[in-house]
């Protein structure tokens, strides 16, 4: 077995080898870096009922869905009797169900089918083999009774570990437009994502905006309200093409965004994304038998020399590709990352998954 000593070493020199050039810096899109506020995605909602099941639904017994499935009989023209719900006790084939749509960011028009997923909320112990009855949508906004779409169709289920949950495939039909405005007042809003989200990049943004657009404008056009959002003004030359305007806007490009240095660590997965500006200082970990040593002023009696003309910090990455060089188990590493940050000697973000 590799003594703890030859371990240290190994790691040092690698540690040492492996701090990486400056890498050229490559073009960014504007579009692969934000989104134009307004073009949001919207969740249509309903309350449902899933038919010819066999035997598997809510049963009389939960009377949720007895009441459910009496209303729609009346809808239908065919009310209960005097018995009311007791009619309904040996309806086992039936569930009730939450319907969800999604409309994406751009938009969709009257007629478009949108693919809808169904999930028990009642006591149905699966929804295979089951057909969504006709139902409506309701959307995003505050008027409660405003139909937006129909759902209905034949449930497929996604996972068969999973049988109170489903999918229907085109099951929602929309019947009105959708129109996601995206102009306020002559001005767009670009909302940079959530992992990109930063003062320096929405200032780099701007400014690259009013470097290359606002010469035909002659007046600034763009300014950051915060790391997130930066808004832009229309020139006059295009109230009427903001489409055209939009296109120029989000074609631009900025150097690689300097965004916070990040570890992305998903311990179920076993998973380590490191980011090459990730450094660490020096410290002395242990862990298991080895032992990581880094720093500038390593005796000389216990490790190999490095150069000492090279002034950059040791990064995070070259640390993780010694200890995989030696075989070091992802467990292992991903307990060494914690240990840094906990000691204040990891300079970046950690988010665990």
């Amino acid at each position: 077995m590799m003594n703890a000593r030859r371990i240290v070493i190994v790691v040092v020199l690698l540690v040492a080898a492996c701090v990486a050039a400056p890498a050229a810096e490559a073009a960014t899109r504007l579009k692969d870096l934000c989104r134009i506020k307004g073009q949001e995605s919207n969740t249509l909602h309903g309350l449902g009922l899933v038919v010819g099941l066999s035997g598997s639904g809510d049963g009389g017994s939960f009377l949720p869905a007895m009441r459910s499935l009496a209303t729609a009989m009346a809808l239908m023209g065919n009310s209960l009797g005097k018995g009311q719900a007791a009619e309904l006790k040996d309806a086992k084939n039936v569930a009730l169900v939450s319907v969800m749509a999604t409309i994406p960011p751009g938009g969709a028009r009257q007629g478009d089918e949108l693919d809808c997923t169904v999930s028990s909320i009642g006591a149905a112990k699966s929804l295979s083999g089951g057909e969504l009855f006709i139902c409506s949508m309701q959307g995003p906004h505050v008027e409660r009774d405003r139909v937006y779409a129909f759902a209905q169709g034949p449930v497929q289920l996604d996972d068969p570990k999973q049988p109170t949950r489903g999918k229907v495939h085109h099951g929602c039909r929309l019947e009105e437009d959708f129109f996601n405005i995206f102009t306020k007042g002559d001005k767009i809003t670009l909302v940079l994502d959530e992992y990109h989200a930063d003062f320096e990049l929405a200032q780099e943004i701007a400014e690259v905006i009013n470097s290359q657009l606002a010469i035909q404008a002659g007046e600034p056009l763009a300014r950051p309200i915060n790391q997130v959002n930066v808004e832009v003004k229309i020139p006059a030359q295009y109230r009427e093409e903001t489409v055209s305007f939009v296109s120029q806007v989000l074609a631009l490009t900025v150097d690689e965004p300097q965004t916070e240095a990040r570890v992305v660590i998903n311990e179920r997965a076993g998973s380590i994304v490191i980011g090459a500006d990730v450094e660490i200082g020096p410290v002395v970990v242990t862990h298991k038998n080895i032992v990581v040593e880094t720093g500038d002023n390593l005796p000389a009696n216990r490790f190999l020399p490095v150069d000492l003309n090279n002034q950059q910090s040791t990064k995070l990455k070259a640390l993780v590709e010694a200890l995989n060089g030696i075989k070091v188990p992802t467990q292992d590493i991903i307990e060494i990352i914690k240990g840094l940050e906990r000691n204040g000697k990891l300079h970046g973000h950690v988010i665990i998954e």
